[in-house]
């Protein structure tokens, strides 16, 4: 009997997985499991979590098989991601415990792949859509978690960490855990959201609810960090705007009075901390803050080159990690700061790799929005200052959304930057260019517009 291949259903299974349809919706998948970890884990188990991240990938490997003739290999993952990541891998090799090392390095590798993966299927504009869609979601969630655990039944919902003190106006938590990360995902949320605004991708009236709400979850959190990282963002945001208005002719002398400008904005922040940090009234948390962070530099004396190990978030029972709690006579679960952590894991090789790819992608990306025309290439530059900028305080960057988010914007910013571009044919792969449509260049697939309109530019 004969058993030749049915080619009907082999030839739908790849027009699913190359539909714009299935990108859009993987995309989606892919931020609402990553942004909803912390839910996910406490309502579902981590094992849940991690097989949703594991199915993830598997899915997103068979979209890059299908899409392989418009993918450049050479141009898929920016080198200083695959240095990165590499290095943490190495670092398996001399961690004190190997296990637990690489199955951390597995996590860290397998968002980063996903990162690729939107990063080649999505262009500027759709991300930011799939981005504000996810956002709305989760925010919205954790308003109404925190009127139900604060207003109408008045006690904390302890399996979400929710401590119900909406009433008090703050600090809340809602299906993020922490204050801090409400905060940070909020801030998130409102440049996403601002975006959207100005590229007209979705209704005015929604735009607008969207931004109070961001708005109104980050006060509520009552975080210090907001303070500072919306200060960043604001003070980003301005300069950019200022650098889009400048004349081409006059805008690199611009770039190297803001680059100065930035450096002596830091050294002014960190000689007057004291004086900003009791103006913020957070003076014992940065306390707390700063002996931890002067332990951390004395185990990394140790091991300077090399570090102690990759773990991301901190194996509570491993050297040094148990050894920095137990002298401070606390639980951290990480650095509380994302450069101070990177530098204990993988030594200052691991710190300048890690420079080096925010470093570089917010270049690229900043250079890129300053000479389109579309606003949505502010996006990119933007998620990037708040990273970093969140990066002092936070570990965020190294770890679930923050990781994600800071591949993704390196995957981007490298797609228009790039030392590849002057290799010749490195921006084509079987004929077909690697290209990126943003509003003002090429607008969305058909089918994408739906009922929200369609992009403009705003520029």
């Amino acid at each position: 009997m004969s058993t030749a291949p049915r080619p009907a259903q082999t030839g739908w299974l790849t027009a699913l997985l190359g539909s714009a349809s299935f990108a859009r919706a993987f995309t989606l998948a892919v931020l609402g499991a990553v942004f909803a970890s912390y839910a996910i884990e406490r309502i579902a188990g981590r094992v849940t979590y991690i097989t949703i991240i594991a199915g993830l990938c598997v899915l997103g490997a068979a979209v890059l098989v299908v899409r392989r003739q418009e993918i450049s290999l050479l141009r898929l993952v920016p080198t200083t991601v695959v240095a990165f990541v590499g290095w943490a891998l190495a670092s398996v090799f001399w961690s004190s415990d190997a296990s637990t090392s690489f199955w951390s390095w597995v996590s860290l590798a397998g968002l980063a792949f996903l990162a690729v993966v939107i990063g080649h299927i999505r262009d500027t504009l759709q991300t930011v859509r799939a981005l504000g869609d996810v956002l709305r979601v989760l925010l919205a969630a954790s308003l109404a978690i925190e009127v139900l655990a604060g207003v109408l039944l008045d006690i904390p919902i302890r399996f979400l960490g929710v401590q119900g003190n909406l009433a008090q106006l703050g600090p809340i938590q809602g299906v993020f855990g922490t204050r801090n990360l409400l905060g940070f995902v909020a801030v998130l949320a409102l440049i996403t959201f601002l975006i959207e605004y100005r590229t007209q991708s979705v209704r005015p009236g929604l735009s607008i609810a969207s931004v109070v709400l961001a708005g109104g979850l980050a006060a509520l959190s009552d975080s210090p960090t907001v303070v500072v990282l919306a200060a960043g963002v604001g003070a980003a945001v301005g300069a950019l705007a200022l650098v889009r208005h400048t004349r081409p002719e006059q805008r690199t002398a611009l770039q190297l009075g803001l680059g100065a400008l930035v450096v002596i904005g830091v050294v002014v922040g960190y000689t007057a901390r004291h004086p900003i940090i009791a103006w913020l009234g957070a003076g014992s948390d940065f306390s707390m803050r700063v002996d931890l962070w002067n332990l951390m530099v004395d185990m990394v004396r140790f091991r300077p080159v090399q570090g102690w190990g990759w773990f991301g978030p901190w194996a509570p029972r491993e050297f040094p990690f148990n050894a920095i709690n137990f002298r401070l006579d606390a639980t951290h679960a990480t650095g509380l700061n994302a450069y101070f952590d990177v530098m204990l894991q993988l030594g200052w090789v691991g710190l300048v790799l890690f420079l080096a790819l925010g470093g570089l992608a917010l270049a690229r990306s900043w250079l890129v929005a300053s000479e389109r025309r579309s606003v949505v290439y502010a996006w990119t530059p933007l998620i990037l200052v708040a990273l970093l900028v969140d990066s002092m305080f936070e570990s965020f960057t190294l770890t679930s959304l923050g990781w994600l988010l800071l591949v993704l914007c390196a995957v981007r910013a490298g797609q228009s930057r790039s030392w590849r571009e002057s290799i010749g044919g490195a921006e084509t792969t079987g004929g077909l260019p690697h290209v990126e449509s943003a509003p003002g260049d090429v607008g969305p697939p058909p089918g994408e517009r739906g009922a929200q309109g369609s992009p403009g530019d705003a520029g």
